[in-house]
């Protein structure tokens, strides 16, 4: 099966950091759907970043409540391609239902410190996407928004702040509906 000698849920999280299975396994784990989640979990604290970033971009369809501790740390990893994929699962919507997305209380915080402050671009702008989901509810993350949109040193970092800003594409496009229309 697959071309693996073994299809464990284990071996195959520890394929993600194969270039040559890591496609195969990443596919047949996410097929597997909650039956793989404690591999994965515990991929999150492998040795290699290939695997700690695949676990992290499986959790962002697979992600269930109780992955999401573990997911948020993953924004502090010390491998910029781990913290990318990490905050792009934390900002995903369209895998997870609302019971499962994180709430400001959880995620607002490092992504704020990784908007301002992370050194790779990337990095701060999918901390940007995070922070963004909550420029209409917190007033720290729209002046997060707008400093990075103002100051950044990446012009994509500037751009990409400037559409989850106050008058920003995505923030007019995702901004509460007035009561009466």
């Amino acid at each position: 099966m697959l071309g693996f000698v073994r299809t464990d849920n284990d071996a195959l999280v520890s394929c993600l950091g194969d270039p040559q299975r890591a496609v195969a396994a990443y596919r047949e784990l996410l097929r597997r759907d909650g039956d793989a989640l404690g591999a994965i979990r515990a991929g999150l604290s492998h040795e290699d970043a290939a695997v700690r970033e695949g676990c992290c971009r499986l959790l962002d369809h697979l992600v269930d409540t109780e992955s999401m501790e573990q997911l948020i740390a993953m924004a502090d990893d010390p491998d910029t391609s781990v913290r990318i994929a990490a905050f792009h699962a934390l900002a995903c919507d369209r895998c997870k239902d609302d019971a499962c997305a994180p709430g400001a209380d959880r995620v607002l915080e490092p992504a704020l410190e990784h908007l301002a402050s992370d050194p790779d671009a990337q990095v701060r702008m999918r901390a940007a996407e995070l922070v963004g989901k909550f420029a209409h509810t917190d007033p720290r993350a729209e002046a997060a928004l707008l400093a990075a949109r103002a100051q950044d040193p990446s012009p994509a970092v500037r751009k990409k702040a400037g559409w989850y800003a106050p008058g920003g594409s995505i923030h007019r496009r995702t901004a509460p509906q007035k009561a009466g229309r």
